[in-house]
């Protein structure tokens, strides 16, 4: 929604919006000329002389929600998110990248690459990036660069002339209803793919993989990439070997081997890159800049953030909420690990997901050495009985002592300070208000630093 109005602002538009609570994006918003007024009130769409020409909603809001209702009343044009953003692709070569996982980060990396090729992309991103600061932009360029969200079925009115799907695996099932229904809808955004355009697809994937085979069979052009591709046109991965937090991919490529260097961990964020390289070359990108942006990359805000060190532990912050992404991003931190141990701060998003993957989110935090698990951040949904953080922590495969069921906010960084040790990691993880516990960490464990060094200077 923040880049909505980042891009309309930057086209000269007024913007007025709301949001639950002030934050770093609402006073970004402010400083470039938006109205934003937090709480939800029916006044806020007279924050300008008229009417606005239309009301863009999120996934988030909810049918009584004031605004929304007013807005209905007088007559006002409602649109949603993506509805909003296919406008704003209008008169664009547009690259859509799409998947269960991934999205972010692939979107991310082939924004930084045409950036680092002189194509100044516009794009809109759900995620800041650490280059810019911001999750969009307009740029004077041709291309469009757009991350398409599956959540709620809405990337259905997106076009790409390129479309890149990284995975396809059951998730946003409150919305969907099945796992059936959920592919499905990937099936219909490949089908939207323009005459002439192209699929970019993980052949790793079973979701991906026969997404691509049936695009293929009805004629769509298809370029895989992942370790099993054979065909002409793929990007076959021969080999990712770690290099302190960041790694290097070797990628078969026409013929060719090229060396791809991502500068963030994990072998899921090297085929993030080579996604991200396929999409660059078909949107006309030269090979070698491609390759130096992407080296260039310097990640997104929430994905294996560092939020700093204190008494000798590194705190970082990390956006998954899937089993599938807690695996991955847990495995990819290993290695930056080192001698320490890892420790774990998952707080669950949504009640539906919580309770259709309680099991699969208890096997992957198994890969820790020490687990908090906070209670659920409900976000657009009522609570559920019987699902809460409890339902996970009591399957985590670990001994009762290394696995917390924490249902305070509060407490919970006081509780991972006083667990923590030097030498380790400290990882936050969720879609939800978890972000906030990493500097509060810190604190905690500055504070206890400061106490051992008084309490040492008195037996001294």
């Amino acid at each position: 929604m923040s880049g909505i109005a980042r891009i309309l602002l930057a086209r000269g538009q007024q913007v007025s919006g709301s949001d639950a609570r002030d934050s770093r994006t609402v006073l970004a918003l402010r400083a470039q000329g938006a109205h934003i007024g937090i709480g939800h009130q029916a006044e806020h769409l007279d924050q300008f002389d008229a009417d606005p020409t239309a009301v863009v909603v999120s996934t988030a809001i909810k049918p009584d929600n004031a605004e929304l209702v007013e807005a209905q009343r007088r007559g006002i044009a409602v649109l949603r998110r993506a509805e909003a953003l296919a406008a704003l692709m209008a008169g664009h070569r547009v690259a859509c990248v799409a998947g269960t996982h991934g999205k972010t980060s692939t979107t991310s990396m082939l924004t930084v690459a045409l950036q680092h090729c002189r194509f100044d992309p516009s794009f809109a991103i759900g995620g800041d990036l650490n280059e810019s600061g911001a999750n969009a932009h307009h740029g004077d360029g041709s291309i469009f660069v757009a991350e398409a969200d599956e959540s709620d079925g809405s990337f259905l009115v997106f076009a790409p002339s390129v479309a890149v799907v990284t995975n396809v695996e059951p998730d946003h099932l409150d919305h969907h209803g099945t796992a059936e229904a959920y592919t499905k809808v990937f099936e219909e955004f490949v089908q939207r793919i323009e005459p002439g355009g192209v699929l970019i697809a993980c052949a790793d994937d079973p979701g991906a993989a026969e997404l691509a085979d049936r695009a293929a069979a009805a004629g769509i052009r298809v370029r895989r990439y992942g370790t099993s591709v054979t065909g002409d046109g793929d990007a076959r991965l021969v080999g990712y070997r770690p290099q302190h937090g960041t790694g290097v991919a070797a990628v078969e490529l026409d013929g060719d081997r090229v060396d791809v260097q991502v500068s963030v961990p994990g072998e899921h964020m090297a085929g993030n890159a080579v996604a991200a390289l396929l999409a660059g070359l078909e949107l006309g990108a030269p090979l070698a800049d491609l390759l130096d942006g992407l080296a260039a990359f310097g990640g997104v805000r929430r994905r294996f953030e560092f939020k700093g060190r204190a008494d000798g532990v590194r705190v970082y912050d990390d956006y998954a909420h899937h089993p599938t992404e807690v695996d991955a991003q847990l495995r990819a931190a290993r290695p930056v690990v080192g001698d320490g141990r890892l420790v774990v701060v998952f707080q669950p998003h949504l009640f539906s997901r919580t309770a259709a993957f309680s099991d699969e989110f208890a096997t992957a935090l198994g890969l820790a050495d020490e687990v908090v698990v906070l209670d659920v951040y409900g976000a657009r949904e009522d609570p559920q009985p019987g699902v809460t953080g409890k339902l996970i922590a009591d399957q985590v495969p670990l001994s009762a002592e290394k696995v917390h069921y924490e249902q305070s906010f509060a407490a919970a960084a006081p509780l991972v300070a006083s667990r923590a040790r030097p030498g380790d990691l400290v990882l936050t993880m969720g879609a939800g208000d978890v972000t906030m516990l990493g500097p509060e960490i810190l604190a905690e464990l500055d504070r206890h630093a400061g106490q051992d060094r008084a309490a040492g200077e008195e037996l001294g």
